[in-house]
């Protein structure tokens, strides 16, 4: 009797000292437990850091791009239009406009004449290339973070669950109780790790396919108006 009263207290207390909220979770947790769940907070706090500032971004440059193709295609002169957008063009699509007239402009002042047409056009042609990619990498700039949250995140938070489950038997072993009010509290501190581990992946690795997606049109579109650029001045080089 005397034994039962005594593992009734116990049980008691540790029902009293456990306590099953978030925070309790936390503080209560093995500190390597602890760090699992510090990692995916802050890699979950600055996955939505990079969506927000992406998502954005985004946005902005299409309406930005959206205006220029507005002007571009307005019927006026290429040089005023140069002339507007200047040295430091606000979005991508212009950039890839003040890089192809630069060259232009540069050639012209050399005094290049007709039969240097196909030398020019494929030079003005290299340099939206190149100018296209470093803009696209700009833009792709921290989404192989989000691809490496989103996979690695559920198993770093695995390796929380299942170190936590392992303290958890251990202290069943050294307390010789398998009682539930025991056992309970250690095994929801080592899941907590798993949620926090699905919080971070999950919004991750939809953010990552939405704006992967939304890039690799927006390249594309890109892409189009730097070739029928190309072919404008194709064409006015071989009027000239």
């Amino acid at each position: 009797m005397e034994q039962a009263a005594m593992d009734t207290v116990s049980l008691a207390g540790a029902m009293e000292v456990h306590e099953l909220s978030i925070m309790g979770l936390f503080w209560q947790a093995d500190w390597i437990v602890k760090l699992v769940m510090i990692a995916l907070v802050l890699a979950s706090v600055w996955c939505w850091a990079i969506i927000i500032e992406k998502l954005m971004k985004l946005r902005k440059l299409r309406r930005l791009a959206n205006r220029f193709e507005d002007a571009f295609w307005s019927g006026g002169s290429l040089d005023d239009l140069y002339e507007r957008v200047g040295q430091y063009p606000a979005d991508p699509m212009s950039s890839v406009f003040s890089s192809a007239m630069r060259e232009w402009r540069r050639s012209a002042s050399r005094g290049l004449n007709g039969s240097s047409g196909v030398s020019l056009n494929e030079r003005i042609e290299r340099v939206m290339q190149v100018t296209l990619s470093r803009e696209m990498d700009q833009l792709e700039r921290y989404l192989p973070f989000l691809a490496s949250v989103g996979s690695s995140a559920p198993f770093v938070g695995l390796f929380g669950t299942v170190w936590g489950i392992m303290n958890s038997f251990a202290s069943i072993a050294a307390t010789k109780q398998t009682s539930l009010a025991v056992v309970a509290p250690g095994i929801a501190e080592a899941l907590f790790a798993t949620a926090l581990g699905l919080v971070a992946a999950i919004p991750a690795t939809i953010a990552y396919n939405k704006i992967s997606t939304d890039l690799g049109r927006f390249g594309n579109r890109l892409e189009s108006f730097s070739q029928e650029f190309s072919s404008i001045i194709s064409r006015q080089l071989d009027e000239g």
